[in-house]
């Protein structure tokens, strides 16, 4: 077999894979989810069996996950039933708003029709629709979390016997064991560290919101603690509702507040701080990053949004790190040259 022929074999496998990665994504997601949860999880376990019997540190690992993810669920859901009630008040603000800007344009010279146009894409009325869609979606979001607190239930009691199984698969396939141990370490510092300055992020600007006067701070809050799980682009879509709710409130100024306060603690925090402590745990350029941010996104939904880090890592630990011959690559998909040394964690 020529290598020509090996290369359109290895793509066309490559398109089918991600193919019925994409018709599954409703099934792929929410058991990458339970597989991350799982590993965050593991260093506690270890600590717990060294106190009590293998079953109860499964018993509790459980119960951590289990109230893990319905205090982030509980969360989700007030916040999606403030913001359903906070848009249709500023409805008739949104509408006046529109309609200055659209009586502007056509000031300006503007065409009728693109100015019919730009009415048409600004209706509020669409925006209520959107809303009203993402609140009546919370039905499949509840499906989807019984599917993910099923399979950790097993997930965790199966994972009691991992260093075990790991020892025992390393003697046939030593580089691909130490790829996954390297994926699931990766995974863990990078999901806590999330969390950790996620949690820091929300707590600050929801103080933040509530001191200039922004309703909804708490729905705000629980939106940054979201987005600081979506690299590069997490910041952006955390700022841009508190912002144009300010902007709704208060005027110009409050909005321009929003925003400078939100980019004080985001280059403080999110790009200065955090670095460090994630250190060379992802190993994934920015660039790199930011495209997986976008195909794992359209594979899986917005839940490939949140795992995109995860999910390309366990990529990279598959096709990379478990190949002897892919050393070579690790550089492209860092960023950084093999003679650099990798950042220190603090």
């Amino acid at each position: 077999m020529t290598r020509t022929s090996r290369l359109l074999i290895g793509a066309a496998s490559l398109v089918i894979v991600i193919a019925g990665l994409r018709s599954a994504s409703g099934i792929v997601g929410p058991a990458m989810l339970a597989v991350a949860l799982t590993i965050v999880f593991h260093p506690l376990r270890a600590t717990l069996e060294r106190w009590m019997p293998r079953w109860a540190a499964s018993v509790v690992v459980v119960v951590a996950s289990y109230v893990l993810l319905l205090a982030l669920a509980l969360s989700l859901v007030v916040s999606l039933g403030r913001l359903a009630t906070l848009i249709p008040r500023y409805a008739g603000d949104l509408d006046r708003m529109t309609e200055r800007a659209l009586d502007r344009l056509s000031n300006l010279g503007v065409a009728e029709s693109h100015v019919r146009a730009a009415s048409d894409s600004l209706d509020v009325g669409r925006l209520l629709d959107a809303t009203g869609a993402v609140v009546s979606s919370l039905s499949s979001v509840v499906t989807n979390l019984f599917f993910v607190i099923t399979l950790l239930l097993f997930l965790a009691f199966d994972s009691a016997q991992a260093s075990r199984l790991a020892d025992q698969a390393r003697a046939h396939r030593p580089e691909l064991v130490d790829a996954l141990v390297t994926f699931a370490q990766g995974t863990r510092n990078y999901l806590w560290v999330s969390a950790v300055f996620g949690l820091i992020v929300a707590v600050i600007d929801t103080g933040l919101l509530w001191a200039l006067g922004v309703p909804g701070a708490f729905v705000w809050g629980v939106l940054s603690f979201v987005t600081n799980f979506i690299p590069n682009i997490g910041f952006v879509l955390g700022v841009v509702p508190p912002a144009l709710i300010g902007l709704l409130e208060g005027g110009v100024g409050l909005m321009l507040w929003v925003i400078v306060l939100y980019s004080v603690v985001n280059v403080v925090v999110q790009s200065i701080i955090q670095p460090r402590y994630v250190g060379s745990a992802v190993g994934l350029s920015t660039s790199l990053t930011f495209v997986s941010l976008v195909f794992w996104a359209w594979v899986l939904g917005p839940l490939g949004a949140l795992l995109a880090v995860p999910m390309s890592l366990l990529v990279r630990a598959l096709l990379v790190d478990a190949d002897p011959d892919g050393a070579w690559r690790l550089p492209l998909i860092s960023g950084r040259p093999e003679d650099e040394p990798p950042a220190a964690a603090s």
